[in-house]
C-alpha cells in the first residue's frame, strides 16, 4: 500500500487558483445532486482481477466523503487504448466489480458514458450510490476534447470533481471539456498528488539533489532530463536510456535496446550537464545475457575493461555501479526516481533496482533524505522491493508526475482554474 502523506495533513489548501473538495463538501449535497468524479481506473488486470489497486486505494476517500454527503456518484474513466472503438477487452464492467470489492460497498455498471443507457441507469441511483461509466475513450470525442462529447456527459451531472491526477496532463474531454461546464472541484487525491508534490520538490531543493531515470527510451523523456540537470546536482541513468548515452560515449552495447538515432541528442545533454555543473552518473559496470528470460546465464562486464558481446544485451547494472550510486545517496537531500535500472520483472536483472530502491528507503526511514518516486514501472519496483512505503512519497501518475517535474503545466489544472475564474 501507498503511503498516502496527505492523509494526516491538515485539509485547509492555499489558494491554488481553483475550488477544491472542501468547497464542495460546504457546498454541500441538493437532493441527491449527481456528482461526475473522473478518476483513474486503468489498473492492471489479470482477467478478473486486480494486480495493482493503488488507484483504488487513493480514490477511496474522495468517494467516501461524497457518499456521505448524500451525492450519487458516476465514476468516468479511461481504461487501455481503445481508440474511439466499443472493445469488450477494455471494457469497465470487470473492473466496477473488482472495484465494488475494494470499496466494500456495490457500485453498479452504469454502461456508455455519453449515451440514453448510461443515463438512465445513473439516474436509477439513490443519494450515496455509486456507478462506472463505459470506458470515456470508447468515443474519440474523448481524446478529441470535443465539445459535443464533453457536452453529452455534462448532461449527466450537477457537479464535476477531477480525481485523477496521473490523466490531468492530458487535453481529454473528461478532463478539460467537464470542467468548463459543470461546477468544478479537485478531489482528495488530486490535491494530495499537488500538495505532497509542492510540499517535496516546489521550491529551492534541499541539497545535494539526486535524480535517477531509467527507462527504456529517451524518446518522451529529453525534455525531462533537460529539466533535471539545471536544478539538480546528481542525475544518474539506467535502463535502455543509459545504454543510450554509453554509445553515445563511444562503448559498445552489443546488441542491447538504445535509440542510436538519439545519439546527438545525448551528446548535447551531456555537454548541457557540464556546463550548469551537474553530474551525470552512467552504469561502470552491466550485468549482460543473451537472452532476456528468467534464470539465463549472465556476466558481470567492466565497461572500463571488457566489452559486451555483439550478441549479448545490457539487462541490469553491476555491483560496482551500485556501489557508487550508494555513495552518492548517502550524501543526498533530495532524492528522485522515475523508471527502472534494469528488467526488474526478469529474475535475476532485479537485483540492481532492488538494491537502490531498498538503499534509498533506510536511508529515508533514518531521516537523512527525502526520496518522491512516480511512473507505473518505479511503482511496481518499489513494491517488489519491500521499499514502497519508507520514500516520502509516491506519485500515482506517470506523465503527468514527469509533465509536474519539467515544470509544465497539468490541463486539468488548467482547465480547474480557468473554471474557476469565469465563475
Amino acid at each position: 500500500m501507498l503511503r498516502c502523506a496527505w492523509a494526516h495533513w491538515d485539509r485547509t489548501v492555499r489558494s491554488w487558483g481553483f475550488s477544491t473538495f472542501d468547497d464542495l463538501l460546504k457546498r454541500g449535497a441538493s437532493q441527491g445532486d449527481r456528482c461526475l468524479l473522473r478518476v483513474d481506473l486503468n489498473v492492471p488486470m489479470d482477467g478478473s482481477r486486480v494486480l495493482d489497486a493503488t488507484r483504488f486505494e487513493r480514490v477511496a476517500p474522495t468517494i467516501k466523503e461524497l457518499r456521505a454527503a448524500g451525492f450519487r456518484i458516476g465514476l468516468l474513466s479511461h481504461f487501455g487504448r481503445p481508440k474511439g472503438e466499443a472493445r469488450a477487452d477494455m471494457s469497465l464492467e470487470p473492473v466496477a466489480k473488482a472495484l465494488a470489492g475494494h470499496l466494500g460497498h456495490p457500485v453498479a455498471f452504469l454502461g456508455d458514458c455519453a449515451g440514453e443507457t448510461g443515463a438512465q441507469a445513473f439516474s436509477k441511483l439513490s443519494a450515496g450510490d455509486v456507478g462506472v461509466f463505459e470506458n470515456t475513450r470508447f468515443h474519440k470525442g474523448e481524446s478529441d476534447n470535443d465539445s459535443a462529447f464533453a457536452q453529452a456527459l455534462a448532461g449527466n451531472g450537477d457537479v464535476y470533481v477531477n480525481d485523477a491526477f496521473s490523466a490531468s496532463h492530458r487535453a481529454h474531454a473528461s478532463i478539460v471539456g467537464l470542467a468548463g461546464l459543470l461546477p468544478c472541484y479537485m478531489g482528495r487525491a488530486m490535491m494530495g498528488e499537488l500538495e505532497s508534490l509542492e510540499r517535496y520538490l516546489g521550491g529551492s531543493l534541499s541539497r545535494p539533489a539526486i535524480a535517477l531515470v531509467g527507462g527504456a527510451k529517451l524518446t518522451g523523456k529529453l525534455s525531462l532530463l533537460k529539466a533535471l540537470v539545471e536544478r539538480f546536482d546528481v542525475l544518474i541513468l539506467g535502463g535502455g536510456m543509459a545504454n543510450l548515452f554509453l554509445a553515445a560515449r563511444g562503448i559498445g552495447v552489443g546488441s542491447s535496446l538504445y535509440e542510436p538515432e538519439r545519439i546527438g541528442d545525448a551528446k548535447a545533454l551531456e555537454l548541457s550537464a557540464q556546463e550548469r555543473g551537474c553530474k551525470l552518473l552512467l552504469p561502470r559496470d552491466v550485468i549482460v545475457a543473451r537472452e532476456c528470460v528468467a534464470h539465463t546465464p549472465t556476466r558481470s562486464v567492466d565497461l572500463s575493461e571488457d566489452a559486451v558481446g555483439d550478441d549479448e544485451k545490457i539487462l541490469d547494472v553491476g555491483e560496482e555501479s551500485l556501489r557508487v550510486m550508494a555513495g552518492h545517496f548517502e550524501t543526498a537531500s533530495t532524492f528522485v526516481w522515475n523508471g527502472p535500472l534494469g528488467v526488474f520483472e526478469v529474475p535475476p536483472f532485479d537485483q540492481g533496482g532492488e538494491v537502490a530502491a531498498r538503499h534509498v528507503a533506510m536511508l529515508t526511514r533514518l531521516g537523512s533524505m527525502v526520496s518522491v518516486a512516480g511512473g507505473g514501472e518505479t511503482a511496481m519496483l518499489l513494491e517488489q522491493a519491500g521499499a514502497m512505503e519508507d520514500f516520502s512519497y509516491v506519485s500515482a501518475g506517470g506523465g503527468a508526475f514527469l509533465c509536474w517535474l519539467e515544470g509544465k503545466g497539468l490541463a486539468g489544472v488548467d482547465a480547474a482554474r480557468a473554471a474557476c475564474a469565469i465563475n
